[in-house]
C-alpha cells in the first residue's frame, strides 16, 4: 500500500473509531466531585479532578469543564490519567478548588480533528513533507501485520533509522547522544512518546544530557504541553513547559517594549522642546549681534566726540594768530561744536535701541537655557533610536503585534517534545517543520498519529522501542492505543530521580 492510499486507509479507521467512541459513550458528561489545582503555566492552569469509580478520560481529549452554579466554563485538554483522577490543562482558571464539576469530553472531536489532518496529508501532500514518511510505509500497511515485525529491527537507512533494545536505560541513553549530536549539527528535533508521563521523563532525561554534554538545554528544549512532572533526572521539568517559556520571554519582551515606548515617548517629548530652545537661541544671537552693533556704533559716535572735545580744548589754548590760520585753512570750530549735538542725539538713539535689546536678550536668556541634564538625556535618547533604525522603524516594533509569535517562538527551539497526539490535533504544528523525528516507545503509538507526525519531517525518522512490542502492538487501533496509555502506568522511566507533580 503507497503512503497516500495509506493515509486514506487509516482516516476512514479514524472515521469508524469515532463512531465507537461514541457508541461507547466517550462523550459522555462525567460528574467530578472535586478539583483541586496544581499549578500555573503561563497562562494555562493545570487542576486535578476526581472520577467515579471505573471512568476514565482518554489522553490529549478535548474537554469542557463546567463548574456549578453561574461560573462559566472553561476548555481545556486531559493530559493523564492517575488512580481515581485525571490532571487537565485549562485556558480559564476555575479558582484554587471547587466543588461539583462536569466534565465533558470531546472524543469524537479528537477523531474528528485527526481524520481531516490525515485527509489534508492526502489531498495536499505538497504541503507536508512525506519523504520520510514514506520509509513508514512497510512498517504500518495493515496488510502486512501478519508478517515477523522481529524481522525489520535491523532496518536503517538514511533516512529511517531504528534504535531497537529491551533496555530502556540503554536505549534512551543512545537516543539522547543522537539528540546531543543534532543540537550540534543546528537540527530542529521533534520528540515523540505514547504518554505525557513518558515524555516528561524523556524529557528530563535529555535535559540532563544536554547539560553533562555540556549545551544549553533551558533554551534548545520545551515540552509543548505542562509537563505532568516536576522533576525529571534531577532536572526540574516546568522551566522547561512551552507555556512558561513563552510567558516569560513575552514578559521580557514586554518589559522591553514598555522601556522602549518610554524612551520613544520622551524622545518625543523633548524634541519639540529642544527646537524650542533652538529657535531661542538663534534669535538670542541675532540680538546680540544687534547689541553688539549699536554698541559699537554708539563707541564709533564716542570716540568723535571725544575727538571733538580734545580738538575744542585744545583751540582754548592755541594764540590768536593760530586761531586766525585754522579758519583760513578750512578748520570751522562752530561746525565742530555742531556735530558735536548731532553725535550726541545719535548716541541717545543708539542707546535706546540697546535698551530694547538688552531687554530683549533678558527674556530670551531663559528661554534658550537648556537645564544641564537635557542635553545629554535628549543626546542619548536620540543615539538609542538612530541605533535602533529611526523613529518610524521603532513605531512598527511598538505596534506589532504577538498574535503571531507564537508560531515563531516555538520554531526557534530545537527540540520540541509532545505527544502525537497533540502534534496530529494541534492546529500550530500544521505550519511547523523539524528536521528530525525521535519516536520512543513507537510500537505503543497508534499508527495513525505517528504517521501524522511522520509528515512534519523533512530529513530523517528514528524510531525506537522495545522489539518485543512489535508484534503485540502492530496495526492496533488508535483508540485502543489512547486507552492503553491512558488506563495504564507507563513502565518506569530510566531516571530514578523523576517525581510526580
Amino acid at each position: 500500500m503507497k503512503l497516500l492510499d495509506l493515509l486514506q486507509h487509516y482516516a476512514k479507521q479514524l472515521t469508524e473509531e469515532k463512531e465507537e467512541a461514541i457508541a461507547q459513550g466517550l462523550d459522555d458528561p462525567i460528574e467530578s466531585p472535586l478539583a483541586n489545582k496544581l499549578g500555573k503555566a503561563g497562562n494555562l492552569h493545570l487542576y486535578s479532578l476526581t472520577l467515579p469509580s471505573r471512568m476514565t478520560v482518554l489522553e490529549d481529549i478535548p474537554l469542557t469543564i463546567v463548574p456549578p452554579g453561574d461560573l462559566e466554563p472553561t476548555e481545556g485538554y486531559s493530559l493523564r490519567h492517575l488512580g481515581g483522577e485525571i490532571l487537565i490543562q485549562t485556558v480559564d482558571s476555575l479558582g484554587q478548588s471547587l466543588d461539583d464539576n462536569t466534565i465533558v469530553p470531546d472524543t469524537s472531536g479528537f477523531f474528528l480533528t485527526a481524520t481531516k489532518r490525515l485527509e489534508e496529508m492526502a489531498a495536499k501532500p505538497e504541503s507536508y513533507s512525506l519523504g520520510p514518511a514514506e520509509r513508514l510505509t512497510p512498517w504500518l500497511d495493515p496488510e502486512q501485520a501478519g508478517g515477523d515485525g522481529s524481522a525489520r529491527t535491523g532496518a536503517s537507512t538514511a533516512v529511517l533509522s531504528t534504535v531497537w533494545s529491551d533496555d530502556a536505560s540503554a536505549r534512551w541513553k543512545k537516543l539522547a547522544t543522537i539528540a546531543v549530536d543534532l543540537m550540534r549539527k543546528n537540527k530542529r528535533v521533534l520528540l515523540i512518546a505514547p504518554s505525557h508521563h513518558m515524555v516528561s521523563d524523556l524529557l528530563g532525561f535529555f535535559a540532563k544530557t544536554f547539560r553533562d554534554a555540556p549545551l544549553p538545554y533551558k533554551s534548545l528544549l520545551s515540552c509543548y504541553e505542562i509537563p505532568v512532572l516536576s522533576h525529571g533526572s534531577g532536572i526540574s521539568l516546568q522551566e522547561l513547559g512551552y507555556e512558561s517559556q513563552m510567558h516569560s520571554f513575552f514578559a521580557a519582551s514586554r518589559s522591553h517594549k514598555t522601556a522602549l515606548q518610554q524612551k520613544y515617548d520622551r524622545f518625543r517629548e523633548l524634541t519639540p522642546i529642544l527646537a524650542y530652545k533652538g529657535q531661542k537661541q538663534r534669535d538670542l544671537n541675532e540680538v546680540k549681534l544687534l547689541e553688539w552693533r549699536l554698541l559699537a556704533e554708539v563707541s564709533g559716535f564716542q570716540g568723535k566726540i571725544k575727538d571733538i572735545d580734545k580738538i575744542l580744548a585744545d583751540y582754548e589754548k592755541l594764540p590768536i594768530w593760530k586761531r586766525l590760520g585754522m579758519q583760513a585753512i578750512g578748520k570751522n570750530i562752530q561746525t565742530l561744536a555742531e556735530y558735536r549735538v548731532i553725535y550726541t542725539e545719535k548716541i541717545a538713539g543708539l542707546m535706546k535701541e540697546v535698551e530694547i535689546a538688552q531687554a530683549r536678550i533678558r527674556e530670551l536668556v531663559p528661554e534658550a537655557a537648556i537645564p544641564k541634564e537635557m542635553r545629554p538625556e535628549y543626546e542619548e535618547l536620540k543615539d538609542d533610536i538612530s541605533r535602533l533604525g529611526g523613529t518610524k522603524k521603532i513605531r512598527e516594533m511598538l505596534s506589532a503585534g504577538e498574535g503571531t509569535n507564537r508560531q515563531a517562538f516555538i520554531q526557534n527551539k530545537k527540540l520540541v517534545a509532545a505527544t502525537p497526539a497533540r502534534i496530529v490535533c494541534d492546529p500550530l504544528f500544521k505550519r511547523v517543520r523539524f528536521d528530525v523525528l525521535i519516536a520512543e516507545d513507537a510500537p505503543n503509538i497508534p499508527a495513525p498519529l505517528l504517521l501524522g507526525a511522520a509528515g512534519l519531517i523533512r530529513e530523517q525518522i528514528i524510531i525506537a522501542g522495545n522489539t518485543q512490542d512489535l508484534t503485540s502492538t502492530h496495526g492496533a487501533s488508535a483508540i485502543s492505543g489512547l486507552w492503553r496509555q491512558s488506563c495504564l502506568e507507563p513502565n518506569p522511566a530510566p531516571s530514578k530521580t523523576a517525581s510526580s507533580s
